[in-house]
């Protein structure tokens, strides 16, 4: 078993990226016809090699280099030996160690030495792989418009479907961006008695509140003068003038403003003249009103709680508003905010055959999931260990329906009340804390069992003999789940550019959900097939420590905690 030289985290990234260099050498052996006549040149470096996932094909090889590949590469596509003889040798920051390769019909195979990969994660800096690769600086808000007053503060039960949908998605970015280092603050602050606060809460969401007599009559009043005195406000009565309008929902408002006297701001000189790329050439000029002063002047105080010299603003909306919440990022550019701004647009949440508020869908999936239980439990089904449960349970529902689709997708919701919701089968949120507490009870158990001398304690993994993980599931489990975790994180970062690349912003929120489920499906016919706390038992508990590391609800349900 080859020894590892890195001590740096072994990365799928890393190891195609140097597969890749190894690959195509200085080109020397490819093809005349191939090096830059017409339109045929080389691949992409980055799909010369592909990373296996599936079980089937796990068996004989981890990544594969096609035959298309080397048939662009080489001459008939023989693989020449000084080219195999770099690519067995294949070491390097971060490179996972190489095992193996042959030539076979389907290209060019490499196996992994195994053995050597499951030490490095297991008995070395493991944490490493449990978080972003790389720590970012900066401060972002969230602006969350569907939250911010009209006249009076949102509720429950004025709350739409979509609304909800980029509360949630406001919320699930912020853990993300932490995760990455970014310093995150939210706004609207709400008030601390409001009915909003207690229906966030039950869906895990501690969103940041105020005092409930706050006003911002001081930083309205800055925003005014900033408006009254800014380049861009404009005179005289020309039509075509549209009202900008603060608050969350609604269509876009192109209303013709009669009063002589209001304040006019260009809004696309604003994004034209500073160069911003990405706004609908249709905004305008806009009449400000009253209630988008209040929404700036709140905006205007949570940057203020930033320190870091770096900000960023995301405003998470709902596609029927986003005209306005463009508007309402221009006025605030035009009042002199200097702060990069960025837009999360949510595509709508429909729901065939019924219109539900927020507070409706989620006391029907309450009952569904309580019915289910009761169906399954009977009469256990009672007190309040089981009414958190019930909770937590409707809670991961209603997030993983909401959040598993890619966020500028439409959601259809089934919300037919004897469609119901199940306690069983590979699906959504249910499935993933049905198996999270799989794990607690392993470890509960493993751990009463240490307490009472049936399982010896965890000896140091430099003792242990990791070539005795030979089931399909563990590699399964550390090569598809424990070492791509980090760089699923590192991606959630990546959209936030402070400069240029257009008005929206496209974070792959729905791909932590998929890591989910994908990951719980394996884990489960892992542990239904094999009996953990048995035979080989270092080696099981070893790999499953870590596995129960990986935030399986990346913040998802907050500080709620499942008893079974």
């Amino acid at each position: 078993m080859e020894e590892i030289e890195e001590l740096s985290p072994l990365r799928v990234a890393s190891t195609v990226q140097a597969l890749s260099s190894a690959l195509r050498g200085n080109r020397e052996n490819a093809p005349a016809a191939n090096r830059g006549k017409g339109d045929r040149v080389f691949p992409d470096p980055e799909k010369l090699w592909f990373k296996e996932s599936s079980a089937k094909n796990l068996r004989n090889r981890d990544f594969l280099s096609p035959t298309t590949v080397l048939n662009t590469l080489y001459a008939d596509g023989q693989v020449p030996p000084a080219v195999m003889s770099r690519v067995l040798s294949l070491r390097g920051s971060g490179v996972l160690p190489v095992a193996g390769a042959e030539v076979m019909g389907e290209g060019l195979r490499l196996r992994v030495d195994r053995a050597a990969a499951f030490k490095a994660v297991l008995a070395g800096r493991t944490a490493d792989y449990l978080k972003p690769s790389s720590q970012k600086e900066g401060c972002v808000l969230i602006n969350c418009p569907a939250l911010h007053p009209k006249i009076y503060t949102p509720t429950p039960e004025t709350l739409t479907l979509g609304q909800l949908r980029t509360v949630l998605l406001a919320d699930h970015m912020g853990a993300l961006l932490r995760s990455q280092g970014f310093s995150v603050f939210y706004c609207p602050k709400l008030p601390k008695d409001a009915n909003m606060v207690a229906f966030l809460r039950a869906l895990g969401i501690d969103w940041p509140t105020a005092a409930a007599d706050l006003t911002y009559e001081e930083q309205e009043e800055q925003i005014l003068k900033a408006l009254e005195s800014s380049i861009y406000r404009e005179e005289g009565a020309d039509r075509g003038r549209k009202t900008c309008r603060g608050g969350g929902g609604g269509k876009k408002v192109e209303e013709e403003e009669e009063n002589e006297g209001a304040l006019r701001i260009n809004l696309k000189r604003v994004f034209q003249e500073e160069g911003l790329l990405g706004y609908d050439p249709s905004l305008g000029t806009c009449t400000v009103q009253r209630d988008s002063i209040s929404q700036l002047a709140q905006l205007a105080l949570c940057t203020a709680d930033c320190t870091e010299v770096t900000v960023t603003v995301l405003h998470v909306t709902s596609c029927q508003d986003e005209f306005r919440q463009q508007q309402m990022a221009m006025l605030w550019r035009a009042s002199g905010a200097p702060h990069a701004q960025k837009h999360v647009v949510c595509g709508p949440v429909k729901t065939p055959g019924s219109h539900l508020t927020a507070a409706q869908y989620l006391q029907l999936r309450r009952g569904q999931m309580k019915e289910a239980s009761e169906m399954k439990y009977g009469d256990q089904v009672e007190g309040q260990t089981w009414d958190d449960i019930i909770k937590v349970m409707t809670s991961a529902t209603v997030r993983f329906e909401l959040l598993s689709t890619v966020h500028t997708s439409p959601v259809t919701l089934d919300v037919q009340k004897e469609g119901g919701v199940s306690t069983k089968g590979p699906r959504g949120g249910v499935f993933v804390m049905y198996n999270c507490a799989r794990l607690h009870t392993l470890f509960d158990s493993y751990e009463r069992g240490v307490e009472k001398g049936l399982y010896p304690e965890i000896p140091e993994g430099s003792q242990l003999d990791f070539s005795a993980l030979k089931e399909e599931g563990e590699w399964l489990l550390l090569f598809n789940y424990l070492i791509p975790f980090s760089e699923l994180l590192d991606q959630s970062g990546q959209a936030i550019g402070y400069e240029g690349g257009g008005a929206r912003a496209n974070i792959k929120t729905e791909q932590i959900c998929k890591f989910l489920v994908s990951l719980s499906k394996d884990f489960s016919s892992y542990y239904n097939r094999v009996h953990v706390l048995g035979v080989r038992l270092y080696s099981y508990i070893y790999v499953f420590t870590y596995t129960k590391e990986i935030p399986w609800e990346i913040e998802f349900l907050g500080d709620l905690e499942v008893h079974f």
